[in-house]
């Protein structure tokens, strides 16, 4: 085999960076400061930035070169200055090319879901044994409507997924406000789970099936040598 193939890694991407991407493809990842639908001043996937100093907590670049906190400060007074309600280009400066590292906006996008899987964690004890397309689908919805939306708006959800019924789950999945696209996305996940448990069934049933033979044989025949 050649060094070009040898070197070749074909790794799956785990649950977590699955959910990374899609949420910047549902988001946004706009490495500029903008206003988000509410006005808030907001930077990356949805990171909201209460105030100047938590911008400059953070390490934007100026062009190639790290931006000093007085230049952070002055960029978010001039997005803060501008209208609410428009395009996120709209807030980027023609001349100050202000942005923030997509390594730095991935680490704090990863943050976040470790925190939300966390209260996943204690509000679902079974969380870590759930198919990950339910993992999936819950940290979309988690992200989108916050843990306190998630389990006081959707009690009918909640009760599917702490019995194991994915299907009912599915069925009740439906946000109002994300994209008709986003919520098909997240009801297959709950459905891509009803097929991960069918297979995990019937592979514990065959496997069940073929001890049984194995017994019957060795009881008739003995140990095959």
């Amino acid at each position: 085999m050649s060094n070009r193939h040898a070197s070749l890694n074909f790794t799956v991407a785990t649950y977590l960076e699955q959910s990374l991407t899609k949420l910047k493809e549902f988001e946004g990842c706009i490495p500029w400061m903008y206003r988000d639908t509410v006005g808030k001043v907001t930077v990356g996937v949805g990171l909201m930035l209460p105030d100047a100093k938590a911008a400059e907590s953070l390490p934007f670049l100026l062009d190639t070169r790290p931006a000093t906190p007085q230049e952070i400060a002055a960029e978010y007074a001039r997005v803060d200055s501008l209208p609410q309600g428009r395009a996120s280009a709209f807030y980027k400066s023609a001349t100050t090319h202000l942005i923030l590292p997509q390594q730095t906006i991935d680490a704090k996008l990863a943050a976040v879901l470790q925190g939300f899987e966390a209260t996943l964690r204690t509000h679902l004890p079974h969380y870590d044994t759930f198919p990950d397309g339910v993992k999936l689908a819950l940290l979309d919805m988690t992200y989108n409507l916050g843990p306190a939306g998630l389990f006081k708006d959707f009690p009918s959800l909640i009760a599917a997924v702490e019995s194991g019924s994915w299907a009912e789950a599915a069925a009740h999945c439906m946000r109002r406000g994300p994209s008709p696209a986003r919520n098909a996305w997240t009801r297959e996940q709950f459905l891509s789970a009803v097929v991960t448990t069918i297979k995990a069934e019937a592979d514990t049933l065959l496997k069940r099936i073929w001890l049984a033979i194995r017994q019957t044989w060795n009881a008739l025949f003995g140990p095959r040598q």
